[in-house]
């Protein structure tokens, strides 16, 4: 598929790793709405890339299908979604004043992390599925977040490990469903990137959690990221799969 004239959604698109990715998409020639809920973050990436900033939450039917009204009224409908909103956790089952970990954190995690990629997945591909099909039959592509954490989570990951393995493992399924419509489904399970968020960290911490990689020793560049998403809606024959982008890391429990 070629990006250039699409449009684009990108879910978490302002800041880190979906900044990154809708800042790729424009510079291939895409139409890009920058979904998040922090809309300041929004209209900073959107003025810059020349798109359209959408305040949108991915958990919520209603926040999620009007952000698709709203891009599809400003750049026509979308034939890309760049899932990648999503929050962290890191609570023990069992906290150190011996009481059980409160169960409406897991929920939290959850409900944005799964439920919100597939309420995403969901309405965009019953709008895309009624479009015309391009070459190959294909009408639109996904891409989702998982993380490492899916396969190899630490202590306290519980939430976060468990909703991120349930975006992989909805992956092929997903793509199986969906190739009656020409639409691909591929998730990117995303290593130690320098986002915001991690930046946050102590600067002795940033550098001992780059040491753990085994090649190359840093910090994943979001536009790493952002290139391989993009990568991912240029290849047709890319479908169902599931990609680490880590530098070969495995995460200590710990």
């Amino acid at each position: 598929m070629n990006i250039n004239g699409l449009a684009a959604l990108v879910t978490g698109g302002g800041s880190g790793l979906g900044e990154a990715t809708a800042r790729e998409l424009a510079r291939l020639g895409a139409k890009v709405a920058v979904l998040d809920l922090n809309m300041a973050n929004a209209e900073r990436v959107a003025k810059d890339i020349g798109g359209l900033a959408v305040s949108c939450n991915v958990a919520d039917p209603e926040s999620m299908q009007a952000a698709i009204d709203q891009a599809a009224a400003a750049h026509g409908p979308a034939r890309i979604l760049m899932q990648i909103a999503g929050i962290g956790s890191a609570k023990r089952v069992v906290g150190k004043d011996g009481n059980a970990a409160p169960l409406e954190d897991f929920a939290r995690v959850i409900n944005v992390n799964l439920i919100g990629t597939y309420n995403a997945a969901r309405l965009f591909a019953a709008a895309c599925a009624k479009l015309d099909p391009m070459t190959d039959g294909e009408r639109g592509v996904m891409v989702f977040t998982a993380s490492v954490a899916a396969f190899d989570g630490q202590v306290g990951q519980q939430a976060y490990s468990a909703s991120k393995s349930g975006v992989v493992g909805m992956t092929l399924p997903m793509a199986r469903d969906l190739a009656q419509h020409g639409i691909r489904v591929c998730t990117i399970a995303p290593g130690l990137f320098s986002t915001p968020l991690l930046r946050e960290l102590p600067e002795p911490v940033q550098q001992s959690l780059a040491a753990s990689i085994p090649f190359p020793a840093r910090l994943g560049h979001p536009q790493e990221f952002a290139e391989l998403a993009c990568h991912i809606v240029h290849n047709g024959h890319l479908n169902g799969e599931v990609i680490r982008l880590d530098g070969a890391l495995r995460m200590a429990p710990r």
